[in-house]
């Protein structure tokens, strides 16, 4: 090929190499509007004093160019001629991602307005979009014919290079190493074909330098993390020796199945024995009324309702977990209808026992309603509403006046209805969990047992024997004279 046609050029971060569109256009002082104008004028004019730009065909646009502020603006979601850009690509445009003033956090104020109740239009469209700050830089390649460069046609961009605020180096494409070159190929008559080539001609770091740099960032990670927590404060709240704390964050997702519309649930928790809870803290609630729509072959009740629950399980022994099986905080709701008329019905009953394992729990009760027999009751209910209800809602599982060793439901007459859909974010604490790494398997096992909803395993039967007899073997060994023992281990 001609060597007019073969360039090379090594190119600093934001070095600003001219094109001969460029050269024409900003030598003309009535095309230079802005003071960037005046400035490329001005280093335009000391060039060809000193003979003319070295770069022919390869050229940049640095950050401060129209090109690269038109570049980020119009690109395209997808590589269709006739898109049309939605709604997020159109709020997106207007977010600027580059050169963002943002207001550096004050460090007397730690823990102020970590919540903005009022935010404003600007704090909206900066903090709720991927927004940092990046610097952008374009290796271009006037890929004309001789004699015939500055066409605007034949740009192409060779390179991108990005570096954002947290020091992120970009370059799209990448270093070619090892792999061929990269391939432009035109659009014309003649069907040129481009070769080029990137390499890193940045010097390699001393180790000096290298060492010092990890110190900086050592340096930096610290203070970061004496930010955070400053921002957390030390007043984080730890619950009692000897006290599991549980936290629910619940949502009652939807209702299914139920034969009438407009369905509300009312729910209640109730604390076994050794449970306790905030004096403030409200164990019942009711939701929404809410319209059924349909889904498959359901009628679905979608609420989405809300709550958080916390909760306290003093131990029988400080810092020991029980051996014994504990009562589980158990869930007690009922879903009702309530129609144009003000007719209400019961529509079901259920019972959920809250997870024993921390984290995301997906769960559908099923619920049923009591009957009573005859056609009388159900006009009852579909003409003036009403139907049989329970008195007591604990009825549901084992009621709470209930001491004998056997519960008879005899001659209670129900009928299956719809279910209940519940999502629950368990959450657990306890500084017996903080425990030596000697206890972390028995935490391990406390925890399952503390489900108590299957029957407890052969295998804790054995350990908890192997506990005792280790126990009675250790006062034995502590009664025996000192002597008798020193003599027995000589002789051994």
């Amino acid at each position: 090929r001609p060597p007019e046609d073969e360039e090379e050029a090594e190119v600093g971060w934001q070095e600003k190499l001219f094109s001969q569109f460029e050269v024409d256009l900003y030598l003309n002082e009535s095309a230079c509007q802005t003071p960037l104008d005046w400035e490329y004028h001005e280093e335009i004019q000391k060039l060809e004093k000193a003979g003319g730009r070295k770069n022919c065909r390869i050229f940049t646009y640095t950050d401060h160019d129209r090109f690269t502020n038109l570049e980020e603006l119009c690109q395209k979601v997808t590589d269709l001629d006739n898109e049309v850009p939605s709604y997020l690509v159109e709020r997106m445009a207007n977010v600027r991602r580059r050169r963002q003033d943002r207001r550096p956090a004050e460090a007397s104020s730690l823990k102020s307005k970590i919540i903005t109740w009022e935010p404003s239009e600007e704090f909206i469209k900066n903090n709720h979009v991927i927004n940092t700050p990046v610097q952008t830089m374009y290796i271009m390649g006037d890929l004309g014919p001789y004699g015939k460069l500055g066409q605007r046609e034949y740009e192409n961009v060779l390179c991108t290079i990005k570096v954002d605020g947290n020091g992120v180096i970009t370059v799209k494409p990448d270093f070619n190493g090892s792999k061929g070159a990269y391939r432009i190929e035109l659009d014309g008559e003649q069907r040129e074909v481009w070769e080029y080539i990137i390499e890193n001609a940045s010097a390699q770091v001393q180790p000096e330098e290298m060492e010092h740099e990890q110190r900086v960032f050592r340096d930096l990670y610290g203070r970061h993390r004496d930010y955070l927590s400053g921002l957390v404060g030390t007043d984080f709240e730890m619950p009692l020796p000897g006290t599991l704390r549980l936290l629910v964050n619940g949502e009652i997702v939807s209702a299914q199945g139920y034969e009438y519309d407009n369905l509300y649930v009312h729910f209640f928790l109730e604390l076994p024995n050794r449970w306790s809870s905030s004096p403030f803290q409200q164990l019942s609630g009711v939701t929404q009324t809410c319209a059924t729509k349909k889904v498959g072959w359901e009628n679905v009740a979608y609420f989405c309702y809300p709550f958080t629950v916390e909760m306290f399980y003093t131990l029988e022994n400080e810092g020991v977990f029980p051996y014994s099986l504990p009562e589980w905080p158990v869930l007690y709701f009922e879903v009702l209808s309530l129609d144009f008329w003000q007719r209400y019905r019961v529509e079901g009953y259920g019972s959920l026992v809250l997870p024993a394992s921390p984290g995301v729990h997906m769960l559908t009760i099923p619920t049923w309603r009591p009957v009573e027999l005859g056609t009388v009751a159900e006009m009852r209910r579909f003409f003036i509403g009403g139907s049989p209800e329970l008195e007591d809602l604990t009825y549901i599982r084992i009621p709470s006046t209930f001491k004998g060793k056997r519960l008879s439901r005899f001659g209670f007459r129900t009928q299956t209805t719809g279910s209940v859909t519940f999502r629950l974010y368990c959450l657990q604490q306890s500084k017996a969990f903080l425990e030596s790494s000697a206890l972390r398997q028995r935490m391990q096992s406390v925890l399952d047992r503390l489900g108590g909803f299957s029957q407890q395993s052969s295998v804790y039967n054995v350990l908890e024997a192997f506990q005792r007899a280790r126990r009675r073997m250790q006062d034995a060994r502590e009664s025996l004279p000192q002597d008798l023992i020193s003599t027995s281990a000589s002789s051994v």
